[in-house]
């Protein structure tokens, strides 16, 4: 089972992404803020990440970076998945090595299809 980490600062937002991957049959663990993701993902490694970008004290941009500079987790796929909808905001989320984009608000099989597209390699 692929196991997925969510990192959410809306508690709303993070349990509707979560029950979405569950039910699609993801193993899920979740983090609050970016520190608290870097920290989960020292511990246990992701299959693949999806992750805000507007949160308290790390960025998702920030975060995003970091797992791609980090040669233990440079091959673990970032979804990002934000409110920040504007072409230049999808641009930028690439250019920090994300994997895909999707913008919120967004239908569950988007989320679910690029998900499982990017786990299947």
């Amino acid at each position: 089972m692929s196991k997925v980490l969510v990192v959410e600062d809306s508690v709303a937002q993070q349990q509707m992404i979560s029950d979405l991957l569950k039910n699609s049959g993801l193993k899920v663990t979740v983090a609050n803020n970016g520190v608290e993701a870097l920290e989960k993902i020292q511990h246990a490694t992701p299959d693949i990440v999806v992750l805000d970008i507007v949160m308290p004290q790390m960025n998702g941009y920030e975060v995003c970076r970091r797992l791609k500079a980090d040669p233990k987790t440079e091959h673990v796929p970032v979804v990002m998945c934000s409110s920040k909808g504007e072409e230049f905001d999808r641009y930028w989320g690439m250019k920090q090595g994300a994997d895909a984009y999707i913008a919120k608000p967004f239908q569950p099989t988007e989320l679910i299809g690029t998900v499982k597209q990017l786990l299947r390699g």
